[in-house]
């Protein structure tokens, strides 16, 4: 059975490994190169510029795409917020 990974689980992941040192790549497991949908994902991340993908599998976030991804959480806090 195929495990979904979704566009924001890959971003999360990436994002905290960014953090930790934004010039490292990644790897990415094999469970997550098996699913066609993180597949999907990951290629439709690296057509807008959010990923760079060093070899197939091996990646890391963009400036771009990290600055995205923290208006995203930014946005997403607010909304909650307000939803309070």
């Amino acid at each position: 059975m195929e495990t979904a990974y979704t566009r924001e689980d890959l971003l999360a992941a990436l994002t905290e490994c960014h953090e930790a040192d934004p010039s490292l790549f990644v790897t990415l497991p094999k469970q997550v190169l098996d699913s066609s949908q993180a597949r999907m994902a990951l290629a439709d991340l690296r057509n807008q510029g959010m990923v760079e993908e060093q070899v197939r599998g091996v990646v890391r976030l963009t400036r771009l795409g990290y600055a995205l991804c923290q208006r995203d959480v930014r946005h997403n806090r607010h909304r909650v917020r307000l939803a309070v």
